[in-house]
């Protein structure tokens, strides 16, 4: 509870800093992200538990990633972060979960997540801002990648990479776990016009 606590803490730190940095009104964030006021004042008080879909278009509101609102101040050159120490951002019907692990830092950051995807579990994306490139790397079981609507399986050993400007979906093949990663590479700079979200799974609350 306490690790919660203190996670719920940075989130409404970052979010009201980087809100302010953007010179925006709780108003006008709100209406951007299409994140009612309510919440958004809920969250800039450390109340409430967001969910993947709530953080991502407040990040990509505000231009900068989604860790970026979760992580404290830089504890050294190197970090080592291990997939359990962090709460899933999303978990699915049947079991599936994702994990946000870390952002690099530098100009053009990139996500990385430790996905789990259960047999037919299905995740939907929106489509991201223009520039933002995802890659897949399937380490057991097998997926399917659906992307504008064309279907490409991933199997265990394989490594996809697609621009993510349109939509897509995850979805967990065969009749085993599929485990895989995935890197989110963002485009340099901040955003200067509101992003569509990168989530879609509105009603998953974090853990």
């Amino acid at each position: 509870m306490a690790e919660t606590a203190a996670a719920l803490r940075t989130v409404a730190h970052n979010v009201r800093a980087a809100r302010t940095r953007a010179g925006l009104s709780l108003e006008e964030l709100s209406r951007r992200a299409q994140v009612s006021k309510g919440a958004l004042v809920g969250l800039e008080k450390a109340q409430g538990n967001p969910n993947l879909a709530t953080l991502v278009r407040l990040a990509d509101t505000l231009g900068i990633s989604v860790s970026a609102l979760m992580q404290g101040p830089p504890e050294g050159r190197v970090r080592v972060v291990a997939a359990d120490a962090v709460a899933p951002l999303w978990t699915g019907e049947r079991g599936g979960e994702a994990r946000l692990v870390l952002t690099t830092s530098g100009p053009a950051p990139v996500e990385v997540w430790r996905w789990r995807l259960e047999p037919d579990e299905v995740y939907p994306s929106h489509p991201h801002q223009a520039g933002v490139v995802e890659t897949v790397s399937v380490t057991s079981g097998r997926m399917v990648l659906v992307v504008d609507g064309s279907e490409h399986t991933v199997e265990a050993g394989q490594t996809a990479t697609f621009d993510a400007d349109t939509s897509h979906v995850y979805r967990g093949a065969g009749n085993t776990t599929c485990h895989l990663i995935m890197t989110v590479q963002l485009p340099p700079g901040p955003a200067s016009a509101p992003r569509a979200s990168r989530g879609s799974a509105e009603t998953t609350e974090t853990g």
